[in-house]
C-alpha cells in the first residue's frame, strides 16, 4: 500500500479570515462529504465506517492528495490484478501504477472489495464492527501500510472526531469536532504567502508558522522553507525530533517573549501543559516559565492562571 501522499493544496492568494483553511477544516469536510458511504460500505461489507473514513483521511490527505484529483483513488491502491483504468505517480518508486475509478464511491467500494478478497484480513472479519482499534491493528499487522505507527494514527483520527459514532449508526457533533479536535484554538493573523510546495503559511502572535499535513516531518517542512532541521526544533522549543500529527502548529522563526496584546492570561484546562499552552500563544517556553516565576521543571496545574505578558 502507498505511502500517505500529500502534495499541494492548491489555496486563495491574499487575505485570509481568521481560523483560516487548515487541515482540520478538510478532515471535517472529508467526513461530512464521505461519511455516508463509508456507512454503506460497513452495512455491505462488514467494515467500519470508522476504519473506512480514517484510511480514507489519512492515505488521501483529506482528499487533498494528488492521485484523487487524477484518479479518485482516496486509498492509494495500486494495480495489482486489476484491467481498470490506470494512472501512473511516483510513491515507494518513480512512475508507480495505481487504479483510477470514476467516482469516490467506486474507491470506497474497490477498497471494501481488496479488504474482503485477500486472505490476510480475513481474520479482521470476525471482529465486532465497533473494535476500531483491533481494525487499526489488525491492518497493520496484515501488512496494509509499512508505517510503523500506521494504527495509532488511525486510531487517532478515529477518537478526534469521533468516527467510532458511525459504527453504532449514530452521528459526531461536527460542531464539536470543530470546536475541540484540535483542544487548542488559534487566533490567526492573515496569510502573507502560500507555498508552491502545499503549506498555507499563517502568523501567529506575529511569528510565521504553518499546520502539519498527513505525513509531515519536521525534517520535510524544514527542507520546504529552506531551513535545517535543528532550526526548527528550537523554534518550536524541541530538542529532537518526534512524530507530527496533522493540524499540529510548526513555527518556522523564533517564537516571542509574550502573548499579543488581546491575551494576557490564560487559566489552564485538563489536559493541557506549559508546551502547548507555549506553542497555541506563540510564546517561548522558557519566557513562559519566566513570566510565571515558574521552576522550568514545574508541569502546568489545572485552573493556575498563567501570564502571558
Amino acid at each position: 500500500m502507498r505511502k500517505e501522499i500529500v502534495l499541494a493544496v492548491i489555496c486563495m492568494l491574499g487575505l485570509l479570515p481568521a481560523n483560516a483553511q487548515t487541515m482540520h477544516q478538510a478532515y471535517l469536510e472529508y467526513i461530512g462529504k464521505y461519511s455516508e458511504i463509508a456507512v454503506e460500505q460497513q452495512n455491505l461489507h462488514k467494515i467500519p465506517a470508522s476504519i473506512t473514513l480514517a484510511q480514507g483521511l489519512l492515505e488521501s490527505a483529506a482528499g487533498k492528495g494528488k492521485l484523487v484529483s487524477i484518479s479518485n483513488n482516496h486509498f492509494g491502491i495500486k494495480c495489482s490484478d486489476w484491467t481498470g483504468q490506470k494512472v501512473y505517480a511516483d510513491d515507494d518508486k518513480r512512475n508507480e501504477c495505481f487504479r483510477k475509478y470514476n467516482s469516490a464511491r467506486e474507491s470506497f467500494e474497490d477498497h471494501s472489495q481488496f479488504l474482503i478478497t485477500r486472505p490476510r484480513y480475513a481474520s479482521l472479519f470476525g471482529l465486532d464492527a465497533t473494535d476500531y482499534k483491533g481494525w487499526a491493528h489488525g491492518l497493520k499487522a496484515a501488512g496494509y501500510a509499512t508505517d510503523e505507527r500506521y494504527a495509532y494514527k488511525l486510531i487517532k483520527l478515529i477518537e478526534d472526531y469521533d468516527l467510532h459514532k458511525y459504527d453504532t449508526g449514530s452521528k459526531p457533533d461536527m460542531k464539536k469536532a470543530d470546536s475541540e479536535s484540535n483542544r487548542e484554538t488559534y487566533t490567526w493573523g492573515k496569510a502573507s504567502v502560500t507555498t508552491l510546495k502545499g503549506h498555507n503559511l499563517f502568523r501567529n502572535n506575529g511569528v510565521k508558522c504553518v499546520f502539519a499535513e498527513a505525513g509531515d516531518t519536521y525534517a520535510g517542512i524544514a527542507h520546504e522553507f529552506n531551513l535545517k532541521e535543528n532550526k526548527i526544533l528550537n523554534y518550536n522549543d524541541l530538542n529532537q525530533s518526534r512524530e507530527l500529527t496533522p493540524g499540529t502548529i510548526v513555527y518556522l522563526s523564533a517564537k516571542r517573549k509574550k502573548a499579543s496584546a488581546e491575551y494576557q492570561t490564560h487559566q489552564i484546562k485538563p489536559g493541557e501543559n506549559m508546551y502547548r499552552i507555549a506553542q497555541k500563544y506563540g510564546i517561548k517556553l522558557q519566557s513562559l516559565y519566566d513570566l510565571n516565576q515558574m521552576p522550568y521543571d514545574q508541569g502546568a496545574v489545572v485552573n493556575k492562571v498563567l501570564k502571558l505578558r
